[in-house]
């Protein structure tokens, strides 16, 4: 199939900006044509009428929780920080099953999916004695969903009883650990440039594995050249416990563990020093800004532009939607847009915030044909209407999508196919998957209360 999106209201692409002209053909996974303004391009099998529609790159999420949707707004962790708010919640999701991970699965990639979202890059670290293969049930959600992803296979060791912060029945042995971490290496992780499902490493924290389990998983992760993840640098708590844990900050000691290089990627990196943000440029690692869960967890502001103008790569990242409390992109985009002209000042424009969430993210994840539209780059695409009434009167349609607060896609394409048509799901009946991630969420809590 050749399919023409044409004459798009404009197009945006990080690499070489926004234009008026007569759109782009997709021929099964690829975007192989440019349309020049008033062209009309040969054997096309479907045409999109894009006139009204803003066309961009789709858009890519470095940092998420998929299990979360199932603990938003839970009462027992309102109104506090990162450490009383994890302790809070550990015990809940203590109780997750395999069907609770499906269904929290699909619904966080339907949220994403419907605001613009094609890859998703998803941080599970919470297992048990009754969900040990939970990876491999989000693989085949994500593909039953039709969607990009790249799974990090978390972990937990450092339990309660060693001096941690979780309780020493979510955390595993690290040998376990290890070993399932390569089997999905080996019989999951797809090394193509357009794979739609990836493998990465990713010890939860400083907090809550040993410094034992980070350079094991580093020497894994350059044996298969797989990348590496974790959370970094997010709250002052951190610092300490990592000063008082390991008798340096959470930088030299990720350092130490032979993390800091450009298979890298940190959750947060709120608190760096000028001094540790150069060396993350000089490393060539990266960070994903996750601006909602930084403002709703009172933990501070990731210093984007000194990051990047040392040099290291910046993504945007949703977080958990228990600390976001959702899962949508493009409403992210806006939020880093609006924390970062408040600490940066006006140099941060909507092209950066929407570069983040593009181009950025792709770097994380070291995917040069996801996030943009050049020729042989995935056909991975998302078209915004401007009909609300939140968008009337605005000149600039592109400025408009972040500043005037665009909420849904109206159609979105991952890997050739049409993921969102006119606003909806195409392959996930969302009125039946809520009714069964209501209930499931209702059993998790019950789970702690009984």
């Amino acid at each position: 199939m050749r399919v023409w999106i044409k004459q798009p209201l404009i197009t945006w692409d990080p690499m070489t900006g926004a234009r008026r002209d007569g759109g782009l053909v997709v021929a099964g996974n690829r975007i192989v044509e440019h349309v020049a303004a008033g062209a009309t391009p040969d054997a096309i099998d479907e045409i999109v009428d894009a006139r009204d529609l803003v066309l961009l790159p789709g858009l890519i999420n470095t940092h998420h929780h998929f299990y979360q949707t199932l603990t938003r707004a839970h009462i027992n962790a309102l109104d506090k920080p990162l450490f009383p708010w994890l302790q809070a919640l550990y015990p809940v999701w203590a109780g997750l099953t395999p069907e609770m991970i499906d269904l929290s699965t699909r619904l966080a990639a339907a949220e994403l999916l419907l605001s613009g979202c094609t890859t998703a890059a998803d941080h599970h670290y919470v297992f048990s004695a009754s969900l040990t293969d939970a990876i491999d049930v989000q693989a085949q959600a994500m593909r039953a969903v039709g969607m990009r992803a790249v799974l990090t296979r978390g972990s937990m060791s450092l339990g309660e009883s060693a001096g941690g912060l979780p309780p020493d029945a979510v955390c595993q042995d690290e040998a376990l650990i290890l070993r399932d971490s390569e089997r999905l290496l080996k019989n999951v992780h797809d090394d193509a440039d357009d794979a739609l499902c990836q493998i990465a490493l990713a010890p939860c924290s400083p907090f809550s594995v040993t410094p034992g389990l980070m350079r094991d998983t580093a020497t894994l992760a350059a044996q298969h050249d797989a990348l590496l993840h974790t959370h970094l640098a997010e709250t002052e708590d951190e610092n300490a416990f990592c000063l008082e844990t390991f008798g340096r900050r959470p930088l030299d000691h990720i350092d130490d563990c032979g993390w800091l290089e450009c298979r890298t990627w940190f959750a947060h990196g709120i608190h760096f020093t000028p001094a540790e943000i150069e060396r993350i440029g000089a490393a060539g690692a990266g960070v994903c800004h996750c601006p909602s869960s930084n403002m709703l967890l009172a933990s501070g502001t990731c210093h984007v532009a000194e990051l990047e103008a040392a040099g290291a790569n910046v993504g945007l990242g949703v977080d958990g939607s228990a600390s976001n409390d959702g899962s949508n992109l493009i409403q992210e985009v806006r939020q880093a847009f609006l924390l970062q002209r408040l600490g940066a000042g006006a140099a941060t424009s909507h092209l950066d915030a929407l570069r983040w969430a593009t181009e950025g993210s792709a770097r994380l994840l070291h995917r040069p044909q996801l996030g943009h539209l050049g020729i042989g780059a995935c056909a991975d695409l998302a078209l915004f209407a401007l009909d609300e009434a939140r968008f009337s009167g605005a000149e600039d349609p592109l400025a408009a999508l972040v500043l005037c607060g665009a909420t849904n896609a109206r159609h979105v394409l991952v890997d050739g196919d049409w993921r969102v048509r006119d606003g909806t799901l195409t392959s996930i009946d969302l009125e039946g998957l809520q009714a069964a991630h209501r209930a499931a969420a209702r059993e998790l809590w019950a789970g702690v209360s009984a």
